[in-house]
């Protein structure tokens, strides 16, 4: 092989389908808004993995390249004018509209991401790899810790200043009804459920499916259009 040629791990595949996306959309785009911070967060499990912190490091490959493939599924679904999944079609829908913050365009696409595609996405990397969700919990958890360490980082660029939030503003009510640390232990919860469920297919589908359209319902309550 050429010195000059590179080969691209699964996590660089992903990461280049996001920057690409990137590219592409307008900035004031809602799934842009989200898809900068997917991307910020991808690109630190990488970095995370290359300098050793995961202890197993093939394990939390599997687990970011599973999980983000789940997100990139939904946006191809939109762009091909396919039926994507409940917990994005919110997003998806009011990507345009003026009177939606990017603060809210951003947690309305963690929230699907994580509330529905989290869970999927352990037992897709449990699948691959022939182990169970408690053997991913150390991968998990430093995956959730990044995630959490970037919502409040977006909550900071992203938030009015302190003299336009007051605690009359719409906006500090619908913050205050979603939470990360609780769509990361839901999504845990979720993710053991669909494996014990999955000898059980029938039941294991309505589990997902009630998932999906709980998800997307609290991500339509956060897309809940403001006033300036």
């Amino acid at each position: 092989m050429a010195q000059s040629e590179q080969v691209l791990t699964p996590v660089d595949t992903v990461v280049s389908r996001m920057r690409a996306l990137d590219a592409a959309l307008p900035d004031r785009d809602g799934l842009a808004v989200f898809n900068r911070v997917y991307l910020t967060v991808t690109e630190a499990v990488d970095r995370d993995v290359d300098a050793g912190r995961f202890a197993d490091a093939r394990a939390a490959i599997t687990l970011d390249v599973r999980f983000a493939e789940r997100y990139l599924r939904a946006v191809e679904a939109l762009l091909e004018e396919r039926r994507p999944p409940a917990c994005w079609r919110p997003l998806f829908q009011f990507r345009r509209h003026p009177g939606v913050r990017p603060l809210q365009f951003a947690l309305a696409g963690i929230n699907a991401h994580v509330g529905h595609d989290l869970a999927l996405a352990v037992v897709d990397a449990c699948r691959a790899l022939g182990c169970a969700p408690v053997d991913l919990e150390d991968e998990f958890d430093r995956v959730g810790d990044l995630l959490v360490s970037l919502e409040e980082r977006i909550r900071e660029d992203l938030m009015p200043g302190p003299d336009l939030l007051q605690i009359a503003d719409p906006l500090t009510h619908l913050l205050g009804a979603w939470s990360l640390d609780r769509a990361r232990d839901a999504a845990w919860t979720a993710a053991r459920a669909l494996w014990v469920l999955r000898r059980l297919p029938d039941v294991a589908q309505e589990f997902t499916e009630r998932l999906d359209t709980a998800v997307g319902f609290a991500g339509r309550m956060l897309l809940t259009p403001l006033p300036d």
